[in-house]
């Protein structure tokens, strides 16, 4: 059984598949859990879970533990992935950029002996290094369309477990989109949000391929 924190994950999507196999796992954000299971989540700053021994759960109970054996972090995406290379300068000037950055390269920098750092494509291909698997949501059975890269540590890629062909839909404009990506697009102000969620084919490979 590993003992392993997912970071920057409200959704609760791998935390959730990984204690279906057995494993004692906890999410961790800044924000309360939308998984149901405020039992295992730690409603902290995860910079300090990951170098603590001692965490309290968003039920108010306190736990000891010896160490982290894996670390699976989300960091946010917002100011370093190219999706929103046009305001990139603008994010530069103002440090917003920087920000983000440095939190991402934090993930780098642990005890923890096996780690994945999960991000769309973006700038830390080149100012940090590529990754080390680049996967898609239809690689693992939902029907989408979102390139992930995860940079990873004593952790092997992650392998297709069930290839489907992405539901896409096209513009009049010729540009294509997931169709889950044009229903979020009319959520409006909670499209990000939805959009950083973990698909279930991919939380699932994770505990399935690492646990």
């Amino acid at each position: 059984m590993a003992l392993v924190l997912v970071a920057c994950e409200e959704s609760q999507s791998v935390c959730i598949e990984f204690r279906k196999r057995g494993h004692e796992a906890y999410s961790c954000d800044i924000l309360p859990c939308s998984g149901g299971h405020p039992e295992w989540h730690i409603c902290d700053d995860v910079l300090f879970v990951m170098s603590n021994i001692h965490f309290y759960t968003q039920d108010r109970k306190e736990h000891f533990i010896n160490e982290w054996d894996m670390l699976i972090a989300f960091p946010p995406c917002t100011h370093i992935a190219v999706s929103g290379a046009k305001h990139f300068e603008q994010k530069r000037k103002d440090g917003r950029q920087q920000e983000g950055i440095d939190f991402f390269m934090k993930f780098t920098n642990t005890n923890i002996k096996k780690v994945s750092i999960e991000n769309p494509v973006g700038i830390m291909s080149t100012i940090y290094r590529k990754p080390d698997c680049i996967i898609q949501p239809w690689y693992f059975g939902d029907k989408s369309r979102k390139t992930t890269c995860l940079w990873l540590y004593n952790l092997p890629p992650l392998f297709p477990t069930q290839i489907v062909k992405p539901d896409i839909y096209t513009c009049k404009n010729g540009k294509t989109f997931s169709r889950d990506y044009m229903v979020e697009l009319i959520a409006g102000k909670n499209r990000g949000h939805l959009r950083s969620k973990t698909f279930p084919g991919i939380a699932r490979a994770m505990a399935e391929q690492w646990g």
